[in-house]
């Protein structure tokens, strides 16, 4: 009988322990089941995530090439501005140049016509050809060319015939004899030559010895024979 109870308890030990066996088996397998899917589907996110990540390495470029063009444009618009301020300053721009220089000038480009003419008046040359205007006529050289000035106005008191004068106007086409003329706006008397601006009279200095060393090579055959 004492054997009996002895192996009915241990019977009932067993049975015992191997439901808590089970028990705990299926507690540990229920993480496994449970952990499956979101481990799943942390994976798909993560897959997600790398699928749909940014390149910065080209948005990087994009943002490179936006910058470029802007300093582009911008550079172009400075560039721009400044060709428009130098091509006004340039048109308002007015050079010292000989009667020579007035004409080669004019007829190369006539729209620039503006310049300040320097030379010699040319003796005899005054004239008043309409006693009732102010109009007053007279020939200014460089001893190469010859050019007719017409001012309207008072001449300067020191104004001279074979004296320097300095005037500043247009070269202009006279539309009854088709020759160029200079319509003077200003007139600038001096004493002589030498305070005529330095590139007008190295124009006439040179124009002088020129004309001297002409007259000597036409006098040199006739002394010879």
């Amino acid at each position: 009988m004492a054997l009996l109870l002895r192996l009915h308890r241990v019977r009932s030990h067993l049975l015992r322990s191997v439901h808590s066996t089970a028990a705990i088996s299926i507690v540990k397998s229920e993480p496994s089941t449970v952990t499956g899917p979101m481990t799943l589907r942390r994976l798909m996110s993560t897959k997600v995530k790398v699928k749909g990540k940014v390149d910065i390495g080209a948005r990087a470029r994009q943002l490179q090439k936006r910058r470029l063009w802007g300093y582009a444009l911008t550079f172009s618009f400075i560039g721009g501005f400044i060709v428009l301020v130098l091509n006004n300053f340039q048109d308002q721009l007015v050079f010292y140049v000989t009667p020579t220089e007035a004409l080669d000038k004019y007829k190369s480009n006539p729209a620039r016509n503006k310049f300040r003419l320097g030379g010699l008046v040319l003796e005899g040359s005054v004239n008043h050809p309409d006693p009732s205007s102010a109009l007053m006529e007279f020939v200014v050289t460089d001893l190469v060319t010859q050019i007719v000035v017409r001012f309207e106005g008072s001449l300067p008191d020191l104004f001279r015939e074979g004296h320097s004068v300095v005037v500043e106007g247009f070269v202009k086409r006279d539309s009854h004899s088709d020759s160029c003329y200079f319509d003077a706006t200003e007139v600038l008397a001096k004493h002589d030559e030498k305070y005529m601006p330095k590139e007008v009279a190295a124009a006439i200095e040179k124009n002088k010895k020129k004309l001297e060393e002409d007259k000597r090579n036409k006098a040199s055959p006739s002394s010879s024979s």
